[in-house]
């Protein structure tokens, strides 16, 4: 048997071979911007990169508890054993009225005008509503009071048997529970903070520094305010700075989308006639102009932009065919609002919300939206959250919030304390590189007491979202949907 001998150089060489195969079979990746994952991305480049389009659908006057105080996780009604540990007393009766299930879809509701905020929270007791309710019906009854004679509806909650898509929506996505309406007040305040962050009186067309906070009575709009000598609608003055314009600065697309209608008022046939509603009556073929106070900014006029307050068929049609701005507002009809008083059924109201989502599902943008549900005030129904104190004007009462979006977490419930301030801080953030409704800062100032983005507390949207996963399918529901099923 012949020997083989090996070298000591020989071991070294044979050594340096087998390493270079070892290295050649397994060679360490270098990072190409090909192959890095957005892992190294913080969450707002992330969601830049992500979401093009942000639709906020605004519906109306429910509280929290009154459509989620059941859902499992949520801080919902305080109960044990399944009973409720609070109540809320009853000057007709004498008797403290617990909340309870209400099947019906018609409801009354209460007054929620500023001062019945705080009568609502009565010093932190949360216990004012069924007296509210029982005076409302009494000076001014509205056609559903006959149904609360016995048991005042505002302490009446609905679940998954009246609103079963509202709860799927939960289930698959993103619920608010710490949402709380911008303003103590009513709606037209509210929808002004909406798209302004402030509510206020102005003396002078072109002037920002006329106005004057005001949470109960900024100006109305024509459809219900005040008339001149010859008849004919007194325009509002809102000339402080609204989102719309540092949106139009940076060039950054928006809408605000309101129901088909007429206003009267309408007589200059130059402008766009504005859909609206008069107010007080029942609900009419457009929005009100108390949702819908946009078109008497002075920037929106200055910057030419009426058009981009269209009816509700155009935003179908941009949804359809991939041409959504990239922010957007969704304001309802009287009939599909579900608003207390109206007789605004919640059935009609969820059909309607599920044909606007459905639709930007179906479209070719689903995969690059978010879609915020919320609604504007708490209509005098129970809740039994104490809303933060964070400036003169707000907090009001907790209202539902949901965000709806393929990079939603799902079932994810957000304990986050949140505000409408929160959707403009995100639109600001998303489009505009963190540009707020500053005084000091946005070139147009105003007299506003606090920029609410940087309000200390306020909740960031963006925790939300888990944008390591892949774009979630459509989630389609059905317009008119059975009731739903009740967690067991």
């Amino acid at each position: 048997m012949k020997g083989i001998i090996i070298t000591a150089t020989g071991i070294l060489v044979l050594c340096m071979i087998i390493l270079g195969a070892a290295c050649s079979r397994a060679p360490t990746p270098t990072p190409t911007p090909a192959t890095m994952t957005t892992v190294s991305l913080t969450p707002l480049e992330q969601a830049r990169a992500k979401i093009k389009h942000v639709v906020i659908i605004m519906q109306e006057n429910r509280s929290f508890d009154s459509y989620f105080g059941t859902f499992p996780g949520a801080d919902g009604i305080p109960m044990e054993n399944g009973v409720p540990t609070v109540c809320s007393p009853d000057p007709l009766t004498n008797q403290c009225v617990a909340p309870y299930h209400d099947p019906s879809l018609l409801n009354a509701g209460g007054p929620h005008a500023m001062e019945d905020v705080t009568n609502c929270i009565n010093g932190g007791k949360m216990d004012g509503f069924v007296a509210l309710q029982r005076e409302a019906c009494k000076t001014a009854p509205s056609p559903d009071c006959g149904r609360v004679t016995d048991m005042p509806d505002v302490m009446g909650y609905h679940d998954a048997r009246e609103i079963p898509n509202y709860w799927n929506y939960a289930r698959e996505f993103v619920l608010q529970d710490r949402m709380f309406a911008p303003a103590r007040s009513w709606s037209l305040p509210i929808h002004l903070f909406t798209v302004s962050g402030w509510s206020a009186v102005c003396t002078t067309l072109g002037d920002p520094m006329s106005c004057v906070n005001e949470l109960m009575f900024p100006n109305f709009p024509p459809d219900v305010g005040q008339k001149q000598p010859d008849g004919t609608a007194k325009r509002p003055i809102y000339a402080w700075t609204d989102i719309t314009y540092l949106l139009h600065k940076e060039n950054v697309s928006w809408a605000y989308y309101v129901a088909e209608g007429t206003e009267p008022e309408c007589e200059d046939p130059t402008e766009p006639c504005i859909p609206s509603l008069t107010l007080p009556g029942p609900p009419g073929p457009g929005t009100p102009g108390i949702w819908n106070p946009l078109p008497w900014f002075d920037t929106v006029r200055e910057n030419d932009e009426l058009g981009n307050i269209p009816t509700l068929s155009h935003f179908y049609e941009a949804a359809r065919t991939g041409t959504l701005p990239a922010v957007s507002w969704i304001a309802p009809d009287g009939y599909s609002s579900e608003h207390p008083y109206w007789q605004s059924a919640i059935s009609n109201g969820e059909s309607y919300v599920t044909s606007l989502i459905n639709t930007i599902m179906e479209g070719p943008e689903w995969d690059s939206t978010a879609i915020f549900l919320v609604w504007d005030d708490w209509g005098g129904f129970y809740d039994h959250v104490i809303p933060p104190q964070v400036d003169e004007n707000g907090y009001g009462l907790r209202v539902p919030g949901l965000l709806i979006s393929p990079y939603a977490k799902k079932g994810y419930i957000d304990h986050q304390v949140l505000s409408f301030d929160a959707y403009l801080k995100f639109i600001e953030d998303l489009f505009l590189n963190g540009q707020r409704l500053d005084p000091q800062t946005d070139g147009r100032p105003d007299p506003r007491p606090t920029v609410r983005e940087n309000t200390p507390g306020l909740g960031d949207l963006l925790n939300e979202f888990d944008f390591s996963q892949p774009a979630r399918p459509p989630v389609i529901l059905p317009a008119y949907p059975p009731p739903g099923p009740l967690p067991g």
